[in-house]
């Protein structure tokens, strides 16, 4: 008896099962691709239907652009058609797609946590730079104390938590404030991230960058508290910020979008959003990852009680992230 090959299988259930649907909501003239996802999967129309919420827990990555890359550049061009995208290595990228706002004044502050300073004069003129050296020189990045110092400095109402890799449309801060004006005091609009490839991203940084050059790598749905994050100054405040005993990659901004999740929240997701390629970060997805495992303690306690702990801690502060002492 012969047997079928599973990435042959999975290409024939793509072709079978999904590629009548992609192209069906790729070729009309609405926003249906928006609520394209994978088949065991629901999503959840807002109240306005202008975005949707994925009714389980965690990221997902679409499946059928796996084994079909011409649907991922399909769905790509068609989510960037009528929506700006600005283009340039990847922080003056995303800075980029910043100054393309349209609809909203946009303050941007960049802090940059090194031993040394490397991106003064560097930036545009309308950027702000803060540079935060690390109390020791072998101090892990710690990503909480960076959006805490921003987030002290900042003129505006609104905070936009953006990692410097993401590349947005042009209308997404409108959106955001669009959200805000009516009650919402965080707000994520990332319904699909598309992941460029090492080649595709080149070619964005020396201002070639064409949605058609390459297919993504892959296009990921459900992205909650990571890559950015709107929320109200008044609601980080309440909240206690960032919690600044995540030293190192991973779980902060799981274990922030869970206290975020005691305000209104706007959820449903219909914006696109471009991820830039990169080296992961070392250590980042180990099994004995020590910040993934600090998250699930602190996970243990509820979001009350981490966010009465952290109100009560003096964040965002030059000197260095509360409480961290060198192992040095």
């Amino acid at each position: 008896m012969m047997t079928i090959p599973i990435r042959l299988k999975q290409y024939l259930g793509v072709l079978l099962l999904d590629y009548l649907r992609f192209s069906t909501a790729l070729n009309r003239t609405d926003e249906s691709y928006v609520a394209l996802c994978n088949r065991n999967q629901k999503l959840e129309a807002s109240p306005d239907g202008t975005g949707y919420r994925c009714l389980w827990q965690w990221t997902s990555d679409l499946h059928a652009p796996k084994y079909l890359p011409s649907l991922g550049l399909r769905l790509m061009q068609r989510a960037f058609s009528d929506r700006g995208l600005q283009r340039l290595p990847h922080l003056l990228a995303t800075l980029e797609s910043l100054a393309g706002q349209t609809g909203a004044v946009v303050e941007c502050i960049v802090v940059e946590q090194d031993v040394e300073a490397s991106l003064a004069g560097k930036l545009p003129d309308w950027v702000k730079h803060i540079h935060t050296p690390p109390p020791s020189a072998d101090m892990p990045y710690c990503r909480a104390w960076a959006f805490n110092v921003g987030a002290k400095e900042a003129l505006a109402d609104v905070l936009v938590l953006h990692d410097n890799d993401m590349v947005i449309p042009s209308d997404y801060s409108k959106e955001i404030l669009s959200k805000v004006k009516t009650g919402f005091e965080v707000v994520n609009l990332k319904r699909l991230i598309f992941y460029l490839s090492e080649k595709h991203s080149a070619l964005m940084f020396q201002n070639a960058f064409s949605l058609e050059a390459h297919a993504p790598e892959s296009i990921m749905q459900n992205s909650e508290g990571g890559g950015s994050i709107a929320i109200t100054g008044q609601a980080y405040s309440a909240i206690g910020g960032f919690d600044e005993s995540f030293i190192g990659w991973g779980g902060e901004d799981n274990e922030f979008w869970e206290r975020a999740n005691t305000r209104n929240v706007w959820n449903y997701a219909n914006l696109p959003l471009v991820h830039l390629w990169h080296a992961a970060q070392p250590g980042k997805a180990a099994t004995d990852n020590l910040t993934l495992k600090h998250y699930q303690a602190r996970s243990m306690l509820s979001a009350e009680l981490r966010i009465n702990e952290l109100r009560l801690v003096k964040s965002g502060e030059m000197s260095g992230p509360f409480g961290y002492q060198s192992n040095g």
